[in-house]
């Protein structure tokens, strides 16, 4: 799942996303570091803080996705109800944004949501901390590893890695660690301004 926010204490909002979402049957495996990264098509917002969770549940995917709509409106994210639920700003700022990218090895496409998530391969800020936790997965449709897609995404915005964890409940600091550090190996294209030098 991605966990994207740009309202409020962020940090918070993702460590609480975390929190509930584990106390909604949804145990979290393991997570990515934090990104900060530039809003896409509505630029004039706040910037965004995204991470990559992975979790196990026992629940089906459209119950996956009851809960993280539950959470998201627990949270206070608003919705218009008259499109179908979805945000009242399509692309507007948020105060937590939970999508679910994969359900296994399963391809899922129904009228509430498809699976793998459809544009989840153009967005850097979700490939790129997918990456690190994820690399070798292979999209199903696709018939691409997490790795060969990030290595392939032509989406240029900024995505920065950030000093400390959620679960360590830091402020928000521009990494400056090396390439090797950041996972940015010669066989791919730096994904932000992680301080490698490698950076579009």
């Amino acid at each position: 799942m991605s966990l994207g926010t740009n309202l409020g204490n962020r940090a918070e909002n993702l460590k609480m996303a975390i929190k509930l979402l584990g106390e909604n049957g949804v145990k979290i495996v393991n997570k990515s570091n934090i990104y900060e990264t530039e809003p896409l098509h509505v630029k004039d917002q706040p910037e965004f803080l995204n991470m990559v969770v992975e979790g196990e549940c026992e629940c089906e995917v459209e119950e996956l996705l009851r809960i993280c709509q539950k959470i998201e409106k627990e949270m206070g994210r608003e919705r218009d109800e008259k499109s179908g639920g979805g945000s009242v700003q399509r692309y507007g700022p948020r105060i937590i944004d939970i999508d679910i990218l994969f359900y296994g090895k399963w391809q899922i496409e129904s009228d509430l949501l498809k699976v793998p998530h459809e544009r989840m391969s153009e967005r850097r800020f979700v490939l790129q901390p997918l990456n690190e936790i994820a690399a070798k997965l292979v999209h199903p449709g696709l018939l691409k590893s997490v790795g060969e897609l990030l290595g392939e995404c032509n989406d240029e915005s900024k995505v920065c890695l950030v000093e400390g964890n959620v679960d360590e409940g830091q402020g928000v600091k521009k990494a400056g660690e090396s390439a090797e550090s950041q996972g940015c190996g010669d066989d791919q294209e730096c994904g932000g301004c992680c301080g490698c030098g490698g950076c579009k």
